[in-house]
């Protein structure tokens, strides 16, 4: 007697144990979910957020059409400059007077506020024209690094080089007809292309470094030797230091509205992106907090 009911009690327990298993197998005990992450919304017309770490994309929204990119041109004018063999940062560079003429003729556009005569590092060049989006500074970059005898063919061939790094980086869906920004008719990328453009430049020690300086003051030498120390150049990106943001570079204009091209790292954690035709400077901040908070949840 005692030998059968131990037996009825085995058999139960095996019975219990496979029915368990079975309910286990079929999903149906299992741990609370963890909350479902949200893609966000953002408001201006094109966007793009990879994993610097990796280059993976975790956000796209039109993230391959083309859309002018302002002022965000000029970090491919930095790339360019920084790729150059042998450079020398402390090299001076004479303002010239064809800098000023073009600042006029242009109608005054964004200024590191250069004098003609001046001796400016390549160093202090990259900070003007980074920081305040100094056209100025760009245009005597171009100058500088360009090829020919005149200052409208060295620019163009500048642009010619930024065009070339350019399909060197795979940006098949990028021209550059300026080294500023303001466009002749054909200077257009995406925020896919803009963001592989920034994770090839933030490789550069000095590109990082002036990014994410929000201010720099430059001394530069006059045409008679004297020391002129230059106004505070502020950056105008303002995200900057805003939970891990360490640059990039922002555009305006009256076509290409509000862009921004980002970079932040937090904890461990690292994001690059761009957003390109915001509606307004606010908007912009508004959709480069949400993309970086939600590349930070999506990688952690």
């Amino acid at each position: 007697m005692i030998t059968a009911i131990k037996g009825i009690r085995i058999r139960r327990a095996a019975a219990a144990a496979m029915t368990t298993g079975a309910v286990l197998a079929a999903g149906v005990v299992t741990a609370a979910p963890a909350q479902a992450l949200t893609t966000p919304t953002i408001t201006a017309k094109g966007g793009f957020l990879m994993n610097s770490a990796t280059g993976a994309t975790l956000y796209t929204k039109y993230g391959d059409t083309r859309r002018l990119t302002a002022s965000t041109t000029k970090i491919m004018t930095a790339k360019v400059v920084l790729s150059q063999t042998n450079l020398n940062l402390d090299t001076r560079v004479t303002i010239k007077k064809a800098v000023s003429d073009y600042m006029v003729a242009k109608g005054y556009p964004s200024s590191a506020r250069l004098i003609v005569g001046d001796k400016v590092t390549v160093r202090q060049l990259l900070y003007g024209m980074m920081l305040p989006s100094g056209c100025d500074a760009a245009m005597a970059l171009a100058d500088k690094f360009g090829t020919g005898t005149t200052v409208s063919a060295r620019v163009n061939s500048f642009i010619g080089k930024m065009n070339t790094m350019a399909k060197n980086l795979g940006m098949t869906n990028t021209h550059f007809d300026s080294f500023d920004g303001i466009s002749n008719g054909s200077n257009y990328s995406t925020p896919r292309d803009l963001t592989k453009l920034a994770r090839s430049a933030m490789k550069s020690t000095t590109f990082r470094a002036v990014v994410k300086t929000k201010s720099y003051t430059a001394k530069t030498i006059t045409s008679s030797g004297y020391t002129r120390t230059m106004a505070p150049w502020t950056n105008t990106n303002t995200l900057l230091g805003w939970n891990g943001t360490l640059g990039i570079k922002t555009g305006s204009g009256t076509q290409a509205k509000y862009c921004l091209v980002f970079a932040a790292t937090y904890n461990g954690e690292s994001v690059m992106g761009t957003v390109m035709t915001s509606a307004s400077a606010a908007d912009r901040t508004t959709d480069v907090k949400k993309l970086i908070n939600y590349g930070y949840a999506k990688i952690s």
